[in-house]
């Protein structure tokens, strides 16, 4: 019912620059934190940033300083990006929303499918 999609993975230089968006749609009554996860292959999943309702933000150890994540609460999306990228950096993104429904007033943690980020020469 809620769908979360990225967009704006792809390959990219050391040193270059992307920006990741993620867009939910559906029956929302509102989104409160929005994060940015990712993974590497044969790495855990870990948190990358995240955002509050209010615009608090929090970044990975890893990133701090190299990425910025923002949102649009009236376009219900978020963004990351990420510039002085390194190929630690290469990873699948995901974007994570805890969103409250029409339906009910629960809140939910909803995941996107992901998106490619490689960072190579």
């Amino acid at each position: 019912q809620v769908q979360l999609v990225e967009s704006g993975g792809g390959l990219v230089q050391p040193g270059g620059s992307l920006r990741l968006s993620c867009a939910a749609s559906g029956s929302i009554f509102a989104i409160w934190d929005m994060d940015w996860y990712r993974q590497a292959p044969g790495k855990e999943r870990e948190l990358v940033a995240s955002i509050t309702r209010i615009g608090s933000t929090n970044y990975g150890g890893s990133v701090k300083g190299r990425f910025t994540i923002s949102r649009d609460n009236h376009k219900n999306m978020v963004s990351l990006q990420m510039s002085s990228l390194e190929p630690e950096d290469t990873a699948v993104y995901y974007c994570k929303m805890a969103i409250k429904r029409n339906t009910d007033y629960r809140l939910d943690n909803y995941w996107g499918q992901g998106t490619q980020v490689t960072v190579s020469s």
